[in-house]
């Protein structure tokens, strides 16, 4: 990461901290919320892992550092006033100590949350179960042969799947064509993972060709 900028200061409170939103970067969701004094983001910019200061411990502490579900910070924001950051990360693993993958996962008007129409938040879900499985293989897990086997299964599925999907697609299929996109983009994510990329990279890969003409027309022989 860059060095701290000189064109600002950070404003601690009383007790040399400031607040620390931490916001998954692919999916916009707010993961956490810590607080860290001006070592420890000095050891976030080092590093590029976020690192905080634990109040009841009174000491600094790298995020993940039993637990092994670090959170890269790709950005760091600050708020108009300085005195509030805002760490825009890509989690390793859940963030929450209760295996929850954000801490905000309870709501205040209700025991049980509404189910919600699902987000781009599922994404970092499911690579967050695949790094499970990849991790901690189940037996009999669909998903763990996938990861761990010699690669070809997932893109001989991937071809099988996109095959069907065409099909579905000249057969003005609806329920088909969300089916076979769905097995499409699940054995994709898979496949990234096993090379050690996830959707983010395919994000940026996306946002660089913005605004760029892309022709069709094919290329001369021999260019």
């Amino acid at each position: 990461m860059k060095e701290v900028s000189e064109t600002f200061e950070i404003i601690y409170d009383d007790n040399g901290l400031v607040p620390v939103v931490c916001q998954e970067i692919s999916s916009g969701i707010v993961l956490m919320v810590a607080y860290a004094n001006a070592e420890a983001v000095e050891k976030t910019v080092e590093t590029g892992e976020a690192h905080f200061f634990s109040r009841s411990r009174n000491r600094l502490w790298k995020k993940g550092e039993t637990s092994g579900n670090i959170l890269r910070v790709c950005r760091i924001l600050v708020d108009c006033d300085s005195d509030t950051l805002l760490y825009r990360v890509e989690p390793a693993g859940p963030a929450c100590h209760t295996g929850h993958r954000s801490c905000f996962y309870r709501d205040l008007h209700r025991a049980e949350p509404e189910e919600q129409d699902v987000g781009p938040e599922l994404f970092s879900e499911i690579e967050a179960v695949l790094e499970e499985r990849k991790k901690k293989p189940e037996p009999g897990s669909y998903t763990a042969k996938l990861l761990l086997g010699d690669g070809e299964k997932v893109r001989e599925k991937i071809g099988e799947e996109a095959f069907e999907l065409v099909l579905a697609s000249e057969k003005e299929d609806p329920a088909n064509i969300v089916e076979e996109a769905s097995d499409v983009i699940f054995h994709t994510l898979v496949l990234l993972h096993r090379h050690g990329f996830s959707l983010m990279d395919v994000l940026r890969e996306l946002k660089a060709r913005r605004g760029v003409r892309r022709s069709s027309k094919p290329s001369p022989p021999g260019s």
